[in-house]
């Protein structure tokens, strides 16, 4: 064990969610997202996942697997969590399901908007199980309205929450995140949600149903564009070299081999900014005085910082003015994670497997408690905690030999 998973098994009895259990009715990408920052953070997160058809269809995407056949995909969504099977469509696999939830905090699903009463993970089907239970539900549309029973995904929600319109540069096609990112914010506000509502359930030994989904959550991150236009009329586009809509200079510009992004966000960055690449003129110059003039005059400001830039290369731009001016360089996916900052600073972990398989490096949490970092340890295969759990909860090894017999296990 490295000694930074050394330090992260020490914190776990001291974890902020410790001695919490959570059951997740979940797969894919959002709901696992949001139940691994619970986990993280020691939450006791028990996976469901169906005997019939494998499991998280998450344990099947590709295009890159472990020798054992295990999906590097699923592995970056179900770190410190553990899986059990069951038929939740089995009346048998219901009263199994019931078992779990009288001895949890929390229920967490990810289904479309008219299956968590369908399948009875709402909290009007497990009250009398649990009143205390919380059940978080993450959706594509929500649970009510005319979409409830849509599919939907991430990418359908950047498109229709206007992401595509504000991305890439002006005159090209549409152009959506290149990361799934409606799906982890979603996942990270049905966390939030879930961990909210168990304080309100520990104070009053009343649970509830607490809903977010994809499309709410996109349409959320509109945030400031969307008080523009609500309150002003203004409907944002895309402006050129992804710069920021009303703060100038904050975007990218040319360098001799490549591109460097400024972000000179506040006042106090410009002269300074303007000092180091050696036109200290212009923190005078009334066409640069404050945002509004330089905003007014981007075009004119964008063209003569390009004629500075390409003087040096990125690296040696970054060296003269790192730590006095917000910048920073543009990275492919290999020199963002080859960055000797990422190293130092403990953001990629060594991650443990059960099955006896070689460890294999992933990207770590991004918090820590005590300045400790937080438990390391691998996705489960599928079902690996389902007989312990079965014998916690009083089932006998005659019933549990039955229970997979039938396929309700």
């Amino acid at each position: 064990m490295t000694e930074s998973n050394e330090a992260a098994t020490m914190t776990e009895k001291a974890l902020p969610l410790a001695g919490t259990r959570i059951i997740a009715v979940e797969q894919y990408g959002a709901g696992p997202f949001g139940s691994m920052l619970l986990a993280d953070l020691g939450a006791e997160v028990i996976k469901v996942e169906n005997p019939a058809d494998g499991g998280d269809v998450g344990r099947v995407i590709g295009p890159h697997f472990f020798s054992d056949g295990d999906s590097h995909f699923f592995q970056a969504f179900n770190r410190n969590k553990q899986s059990i099977t069951i038929n939740l469509k089995d009346a048998e696999g219901k009263k199994l399901f019931h078992r779990l939830v009288a001895s949890a905090d929390a229920v967490m699903d990810n289904m479309r908007g008219d299956q968590p009463e369908r399948l009875g993970v709402d909290y009007a089907s497990l009250k009398d199980v649990n009143p205390k239970i919380v059940c978080a539900h993450l959706s594509a549309y929500g649970r009510t309205g005319p979409r409830k029973s849509w599919p939907g995904y991430d990418y359908l929600m950047q498109a229709e929450a206007g992401y595509l319109a504000v991305t890439g540069e002006p005159g090209g096609p549409p152009a959506r995140f290149g990361l799934s990112i409606v799906d982890m914010m979603t996942g990270l506000m049905s966390a939030f949600a879930l961990s909210s509502a168990l304080n309100g359930a520990r104070r009053t030994g009343i649970g509830c149903d607490i809903d977010t989904s994809l499309f709410d959550t996109a349409l959320h991150n509109l945030n400031y564009l969307a008080v523009w236009y609500l309150n002003a009329g203004h409907n944002q586009s895309r402006d050129p070299r992804s710069a920021h809509p009303s703060l100038t200079p904050s975007q990218l510009y040319r360098t001799a081999d490549g591109w460097i992004f400024i972000m000179c966000n506040k006042e106090k960055f410009w002269r300074p900014l303007v000092s180091k690449i050696g036109k200290p003129e212009w923190g005078d110059d009334p066409r640069f005085c404050d945002f509004e003039a330089r905003l007014e005059n981007r075009a004119l400001l964008t063209d003569l910082f390009d004629e500075v830039f390409l003087t040096k290369t990125t690296a040696q731009w970054l060296e003269l003015l790192s730590g006095e001016v917000p910048v920073a360089p543009v990275n492919d996916i290999e020199s963002a994670l080859e960055n000797p900052y990422v190293r130092q600073s403990d953001l990629i972990g060594s991650f443990e497997r059960e099955n006896g398989e070689a460890p294999f490096e992933m990207l770590a949490s991004p918090l820590k408690v005590d300045g400790r970092p937080l438990p390391r340890k691998a996705a489960p295969s599928l079902g690996a905690h389902t007989d312990l759990l079965l014998e916690e909860l009083g089932y006998d090894e005659k019933e549990v030999v039955s229970l997979r017999s039938r396929g309700i296990i």
